[in-house]
């Protein structure tokens, strides 16, 4: 396997993130030297179809999202995973690579080889668990939040509550945040749910995957101003006000759905 060089990665990360321009396209196209496979088959899907075909690999290539010179997406079969997002580099030989699942990114990673992407794409297409796909294909990472998402929307609320408690910690002069976060793990309610900071603002879901769904927020207190509750963190609706973190909690807690359960996977548009 040929992995991409350790010093490109956060170019490439970058690059995965944001859509090509046309330029690029046009560049991509025509550079030959970078991607004769590519040239000869006409397409990026029609490439990968070709090569899986050579190799024996069972995988469906379906439409990418930047078009079908610089991108194309693998089918899976389990139905909560999202087809595996490939995409090209511009001004290098790369092939970068993202899979989704109910909200969450499982895995991600680059390589300059479009047979790692085949192997990728037909062991994500089968289901492979992210520790069988990283142990096959060393190109490929994954994050604890990811690896916490395997095994559960409890696992995945619990990981998020230890990262903010320690995020907290972290900022000792930053005590209205402190305050709040250790508060408002405190009430069982909402220490049920998937919590998320947005500008320091926290955040309570009720599912786990992204788009939130945003149950309740708070606001913490900060340079004299009131701990304060919303309904969504970015919202200019504000639904009260209180002097401590405690009273802030309970405060969103009257503001929460009687019937709200623990979070589950999927995210506000459609949960898993």
């Amino acid at each position: 396997m040929k992995a991409v060089p350790q010093q490109v990665t956060a170019s490439l990360q970058r690059l995965i993130a944001v859509p090509l321009v046309a330029s690029q396209r046009q560049t991509v196209k025509a550079d030959s030297d970078l991607y004769p496979d590519l040239a000869a088959a006409g397409s990026l899907a029609a490439a990968l179809e070709h090569l899986a075909a050579e190799l024996g690999a069972d995988l469906t290539v379906v439409s990418g999202d930047w078009g079908p010179l610089v991108s194309a997406g693998i089918a899976s079969s389990v139905p909560e995973r999202k087809p595996l997002s490939v995409h090209i580099g511009a001004e290098s030989r790369w092939f970068g690579v993202s899979g989704w699942s109910q909200g969450v990114e499982l895995i991600t990673g680059a390589t300059s080889d479009l047979s790692d992407v085949v192997r990728a794409g037909a062991a994500w297409g089968q289901g492979r668990s992210l520790r069988e796909l990283r142990a096959e294909l060393s190109f490929l990472r994954s994050s604890k939040r990811a690896e916490a998402h395997e095994r559960g929307a409890a696992a995945v609320v619990e990981l998020q509550w230890r990262t903010m408690r320690e995020q907290a910690a972290e900022e000792p002069d930053f005590t209205g945040f402190g305050e709040l976060v250790e508060a408002a793990h405190a009430e069982p309610r909402l220490r049920q749910l998937y919590v998320f900071s947005s500008h320091w603002t926290l955040g309570f879901s009720s599912c786990t995957g992204y788009p939130f769904r945003d149950e309740v927020a708070i606001v913490p207190s900060h340079r004299g101003r009131l701990f304060r509750v919303k309904r969504h963190p970015l919202s200019d609706d504000v639904l009260g006000e209180a002097a401590t973190a405690e009273e802030a909690v309970a405060l969103a807690m009257r503001h929460l759905p009687a019937d709200l359960g623990p979070a589950v996977a999927g995210t506000a548009e459609q949960d898993g």
